[in-house]
C-alpha cells in the first residue's frame, strides 16, 4: 500500500470509501451523533508525538483512541477523585534509587490485561449497545485496549534475598459487545531478576493453567500447539495471549513470579511494579474496587528486623524474632498510583552469619539434605578496604555502537573515580584486536584517571568483530605480580564467540590454585546474544559476580551496581570449616565467592551430620585471617528448595554447558519440573480446560503427561536466556531483547501459497485491492466500496481481511 502518512501513526484502518488509501487513526466522540455520510477518519498527531514509537505503544494508543467509542450514559461515574493518602515512614536513602523506573509511552507498570482489537466495529459498551458508525477495515497492528480492573490482591513472601510474588486480579472486557469476543494479552512486569513461575487464567468459557514440560514429554503430547505465545519486553515484562474471551465477561488472573531483593545502604529493598493508570479504573457507578496487599518477611535469622519505609499503609499483623507480617486492604476510589516499595534492615553491627538445614520432601529428585550458608553485612566495617589491581575489559565491537557503548563508558568513568589512591588500573578495549590505555598498570591518581577518561573518549569506537580470549590473556599477564594487591578483572561484552569452552578451560588453569593473588573476575552481559552461562562460569571460577542488562536501557542502572560491588570487598577466600567432616557435599556455586558487602548466599547438598556450630574463615585487607562462628539450625517456615532453586539451576546449567553433560541437563530438568522454576531444558505450557484446572503448583509425574492429550495446550516461549547467538554477534546485531510482535502471521497463508487458491489470494488480497484504489478515480472507488459492502454480507470481506493480516509483509 502506498501512503504518504508518516510512520508515527498509532494505528491504521484500511478504508475503501476514499479515493486514496491512507493510514488513519480513529477519532470519534460517542456523544455526537453522525450519519454514515459525514463520518470521517483523520490522523491525530500532537507535536510531542515521537517519530519512532514502538509497536506496543502505538497499539495501546490506538486502543485508548478506540475506547472513546464507548458510551456509558448516565451510569458513568465521576473521574475527579482525589489521590488516596499514603501512610508512609520516612523515605530511606535507597528507595529512590532502587524503585522501578516508571516506563514511558504506556509501558506496563503493573499487571495489566488488554483486549486485542483487530476489528474496530466490535468496540462498544457490552451492557448498553449504542449507535456506532460502522468502520470498514482492520487494525494492523491490533489495537490494545486496557481492560477495567475490578479487584487486585498481591501477596509477597520474602526469604533471605528472594521475594515470591503472587498477584490475583479481576478484569472485565468492558470494550467489546456482548455478541462478540476478542483475544486478551496479559502483561507481567517484574522486579529485579524476575522470573515467571506460574499462571492461572479463568474466563467465562474456559480456564488455563501453566505447567513445565521437558522436550521429551513434548514429543509424547501430540496436541502441543507451538504458537509464538509469550515474549519478554523491555523493563523485564513478560506478555502472553489468551484467546477468545467474551465481551462483557470477567477474566480472573493469578500470576506468580520470583525476584531479588536489592541490598543498598544496609537495607533490604523490595520494589514490585504496582502503578496502575487511570484508564483501568471502572467508570460505572457503584463499582466496588478492592485493593489488598499481604507481606511476609522471614530473614532467616533470629535477629530483630527493623522496618524503614513502606510506600503503602501497611498494618503489622505478626512480629517475632527474624519474622514480620503486614496487611493492607481497602475499598479505593483510585488504584495504586505508585510501585509497592518496602525496605527493612537486620539489626547487627558485625557480620551476621548462619547455616540453615533443610530435609528434602519424599518427592525430591535428590534425597540428599540441603544446606544454605549466608553472610549479611553489619553496619560497621571490619577493616580498611583492600588494595586493588583493576583491569577493565570493554567490548567495542560494531554491535556496541551508540547506547551500549556510551552507557558502559559512563559507568567505567564513575568506577574510576571511586578507586583509592593506592589502587592501580588499566583499560583494555577489544574487538578483533585490543587497545590498551597503558602497557602496564597505572596508579589511580587524579592525573592518570583524567588521562584515562580522555583516552576512552578518543579510542572507544564501536567497530569490528569480537575476540574474548586475547583481552583476557592480556589482563591475566598484567595482574597478580606484586603480591600486595588483589587483582580484579571486569569483563563487559554483548557478544558470543565460538571458543567459549576453550576460554573457560584456559582460565581454569590460571585460577586453579585460587590463592589470595588469584584474579577476581566480574562479568557483565548486555542483551540476549551473549552467552550468560559462559559469563557466569568465568565469574564462578574467579570468585566474582555476574550480572546482565537484557535491554540497553537498564545498563545505566545495573552496570554501576556491579562495579561498585567490588569496591566494598570485605572478606576474601572464604572457607567453611566443617564441610570436610561430612560424608559428601556439593556447593552451588562450586567455589564460594568473596564477600563484597552485599548478602552472600551459597547453597548445597550434603550427606552426613553438621555440628551445632561451624567456623567460616576469610582474609581481610591486611591479609590477616578473620573467623566467624556460624550457628547451624533447621529452617522454620522457609521453603529452602524454592529459595535456592534459581541459584542451583543456573550453576548446574553452566556446568552442564561447559562439560556437555547430559546427566546434569536431566538433573536440571527434573529440578525445574519439581519446583516449578524455568530452565534451559524445560518449557512452560498453558493447559486449556473447561473450568477444570490442574493446580498451578502441582507436579505431573512423567507417566501422567499422556493425560494432557485431552486438553488443548499452548506453548509459551522466552522464559530462559539461552546460550548466546554467535551468528548474531558475527553480524554485529545490536544487543537487546525480542519485543512482542502483535501482528502474528498465520500458518494458513504459508500453506496456501503453493496452491491455486494461494495464487489468487496473492493477487486479490485487500492490500492489492487498496493499491488499485489509490490509482482509481472517485467514481470507481465508490463503486468498489459498494461491491465490498455487498460482499461483507456473505463474510467474504472478513475472510479477506484475515488473510490480509497473514500476507501483509509479502504484499508490501
Amino acid at each position: 500500500m502506498t501512503s504518504n502518512i508518516p510512520k508515527r501513526h498509532t494505528s491504521y484502518f484500511y478504508i475503501l470509501s476514499h479515493s486514496h488509501s491512507h493510514s488513519h487513526s480513529y477519532s470519534h466522540s460517542p456523544t455526537h451523533t453522525q450519519t454514515h455520510s459525514d463520518y470521517q477518519l483523520s490522523p491525530t498527531f500532537s507535536d510531542d508525538t515521537p517519530m519512532a514509537v514502538d509497536e506496543f505503544t502505538r497499539s495501546v494508543q490506538a486502543g485508548l483512541q478506540l475506547s472513546k467509542r464507548i458510551s456509558y450514559g448516565k451510569d458513568k461515574a465521576s473521574m475527579t477523585v482525589p489521590k488516596a493518602p499514603s501512610m508512609k515512614k520516612s523515605l530511606s536513602s535507597c528507595s529512590s534509587s532502587s524503585s522501578l523506573r516508571l516506563p514511558e509511552n504506556h509501558r506496563p507498570t503493573a499487571p495489566m490485561v488488554y483486549a486485542v482489537i483487530s476489528d474496530p466495529s466490535v468496540v462498544d459498551n457490552p451492557d448498553i449497545c449504542s449507535y456506532q458508525p460502522y468502520v470498514y477495515g482492520h487494525c494492523d497492528p491490533p489495537a490494545l485496549v486496557p481492560l477495567h480492573m475490578h479487584g487486585i490482591t498481591m501477596e509477597v513472601d520474602c526469604y533471605l534475598d528472594t521475594a515470591f510474588v503472587t498477584v490475583t486480579g479481576t478484569w472485565r472486557v468492558h470494550c467489546v459487545t456482548s455478541m462478540s469476543c476478542c483475544d486478551c494479552r496479559i502483561a507481567i512486569p517484574m522486579g529485579d531478576q524476575g522470573s515467571v513461575l506460574g499462571i492461572e487464567v479463568e474466563s467465562t468459557r474456559r480456564s488455563y493453567s501453566s505447567q513445565f514440560i521437558t522436550p521429551q514429554n513434548e514429543k509424547d503430547v501430540e496436541k502441543v500447539t507451538k504458537t509464538n505465545n509469550g515474549s519478554l519486553m523491555k523493563g523485564n515484562t513478560y506478555m502472553f495471549k489468551i484467546p477468545q474471551v467474551d465481551g462483557g465477561s470477567k477474566i480472573h488472573v493469578t500470576i506468580k513470579w520470583s525476584q531479588k531483593l536489592l541490598y543498598q545502604h544496609h537495607e533490604f529493598c523490595l520494589s514490585v511494579p504496582f502503578t496502575f493508570p487511570d484508564h483501568v479504573l471502572p467508570v460505572v457507578k457503584g463499582t466496588s474496587n478492592k485493593e489488598k496487599i499481604l507481606l511476609n518477611v522471614n530473614s532467616g535469622t533470629d535477629t530483630e528486623i527493623i522496618c524503614n519505609y513502606s510506600s503503602h499503609p501497611l498494618k503489622e499483623t505478626k512480629r517475632k524474632s527474624g519474622e514480620l507480617s503486614f496487611s493492607y486492604e481497602a475499598d479505593v476510589k483510585r488504584w495504586s498510583t505508585e510501585n509497592f516499595f518496602f525496605s527493612y534492615s537486620v539489626s547487627s553491627e558485625d557480620i551476621l552469619a548462619g547455616l540453615l538445614l533443610h530435609t528434602p520432601s519424599l518427592h525430591d529428585y535428590d534425597q540428599r539434605n540441603m544446606f544454605c550458608f549466608y553472610l549479611f553485612p553489619g553496619s560497621n566495617k571490619i577493616s580498611k578496604p583492600f588494595k586493588k589491581e583493576v583491569v577493565f575489559l570493554i567490548d567495542i565491537s560494531g554491535s556496541m555502537q551508540d547506547e551500549p557503548l556510551e552507557n558502559s563508558k559512563a559507568a567505567l568513568i564513575n568506577s574510576l573515580s571511586e578507586l583509592n589512591q593506592e589502587d592501580s588500573f588499566n583499560i583494555i578495549a577489544f574487538n578483533g584486536n585490543i587497545k590498551s590505555f597503558s602497557s602496564s598498570l597505572e596508579s589511580a591518581t587524579d592525573e592518570r584517571i583524567t588521562n584515562a577518561i580522555e583516552w576512552m573518549h578518543n579510542n572507544l569506537i564501536a567497530e569490528g568483530a569480537t575476540n574474548l580470549l586475547l583481552p583476557l590473556k592480556h589482563a591475566f599477564d598484567m595482574v597478580g605480580k606484586s603480591g600486595e594487591s588483589i587483582p580484579f578483572i571486569f569483563l563487559i561484552t554483548d557478544g558470543a564467540v565460538e571458543d567459549e569452552k576453550d576460554i573457560c578451560n584456559i582460565m581454569k588453569d590460571h585460577l586453579l590454585d585460587g590463592g589470595i593473588n588469584s584474579p577476581r573476575i566480574f562479568t557483565f552481559g548486555i542483551g540476549s546474544y551473549c552467552n550468560h552461562y559462559f559469563l557466569q562460569m568465568l565469574a564462578h571460577m574467579g570468585r566474582g559476580c555476574h550480572d546482565a542488562a537484557y535491554d540497553v536501557d537498564s545498563i545505566s542502572d545495573r552496570l554501576p551496581r556491579l562495579l561498585n560491588n567490588a569496591s566494598s570487598h570485605v572478606l576474601a577466600n572464604i572457607t567453611i570449616a566443617g564441610l570436610e567432616t561430612l560424608e559428601s557435599h556439593e556447593l552451588y556455586p562450586f567455589r564460594i565467592p568473596d564477600f563484597y558487602g552485599n548478602p552472600l548466599i551459597v547453597s548445597g547438598r550434603y550427606q552426613g551430620t553438621f555440628p551445632d556450630i561451624v567456623k567460616a574463615r576469610g582474609f581481610i585487607a591486611d591479609m590477616s585471617s578473620y573467623k566467624i562462628d556460624v550457628k547451624v539450625r533447621k529452617t522454620k517456615g522457609i521453603p529452602l528448595d524454592r529459595v535456592c532453586a534459581r541459584r542451583e539451576i543456573d550453576t548446574l546449567t553452566a556446568n552442564a554447558w561447559l562439560a556437555q553433560n547430559k546427566q546434569l541437563e536431566e538433573k536440571v530438568a527434573k529440578m525445574s519440573l519439581q519446583i516449578g522454576v524455568p530452565s534451559e531444558y524445560t518449557h512452560m505450557i498453558l493447559i486449556q480446560g473447561d473450568k477444570v484446572k490442574p493446580p498451578m503448583d502441582s507436579v505431573l509425574p512423567e507417566e501422567e503427561y499422556s493425560k494432557l492429550e485431552n486438553h488443548k495446550i499452548m506453548y509459551l516461549s522466552n522464559l530462559s536466556v539461552g546460550f548466546g547467538n554467535v551468528m548474531a554477534s558475527v553480524d554485529n546485531l545490536a544487543p537487546g531483547i525480542e519485543e512482542v510482535k502483535l501482528s502474528e502471521p498465520a500458518g494458513m497463508m504459508m500453506q496456501a501459497a503453493s496452491s491455486c487458491y494461494g495464487v489468487v489470494l496473492d493477487r486479490c488480497c485487500c492490500v492489492s485491492v487498496l493499491r488499485c484504489c489509490s490509482r482509481m478515480n472517485d467514481q470507481c472507488a465508490i463503486a468498489l466500496t459498494q461491491l465490498c459492502t455487498a460482499l461483507a454480507c456473505f463474510e467474504c470481506l472478513n475472510c479477506c481481511c484475515e488473510v490480509c493480516d497473514s500476507c501483509g509483509d509479502l504484499c508490501h
